[in-house]
């Protein structure tokens, strides 16, 4: 696991709804953050959970991306539904992972997950643009916390 202390004001989850608000207007994909104090298992296989939980298998794209974080076990995970993952694959995931943990262990934890959704929002815009769409947003923007 990662070695990082998490941390997390309002104005903090305020800038990160507000990335998460902008990249979510080029696109049809949609993104959540969801914050826990303890995670007992792989934080992968457990993020899974939670993104079912969250319904964001529900998406119509299937194009929904989690970002999740349990602080007291220092533990990190981001998971992609099938639809972007078959875009992106593996790799993208690990490298947008990667560098969400480097700027945790700086100690900038808005900012790791702000870049991160950056990242993820790009790809989301290149393979699912939200165009003339109508977009409706499917998922709240808000940070999910157990």
């Amino acid at each position: 696991m990662a070695n990082f202390k998490f941390e997390l004001s309002e104005t903090e989850k305020g800038k990160i709804q507000n990335a998460i608000l902008e990249e979510e207007k080029k696109t049809t994909g949609e993104i959540r953050v969801h914050i826990q104090r303890i995670c007992i298992e792989d934080p992968v296989k457990h993020a899974g959970k939670i993104f079912q939980r969250l319904e964001m298998h529900k998406t119509e794209e299937r194009n929904g991306v989690l970002f999740y974080v349990a602080i007291n076990s220092q533990a990190f995970a981001l998971v992609g539904d099938i639809g972007i993952h078959q875009k992106v694959g593996q790799d993208f995931w690990n490298l947008v992972r990667d560098e969400v943990i480097a700027y945790f262990k700086k100690g900038e934890f808005t900012e790791g997950l702000v870049a991160g959704i950056h990242k993820c929002g790009i790809e989301l815009n290149k393979y699912f643009p939200a165009d003339d769409k109508v977009n409706p947003n499917e998922l709240s923007n808000e940070i999910s916390i157990d």
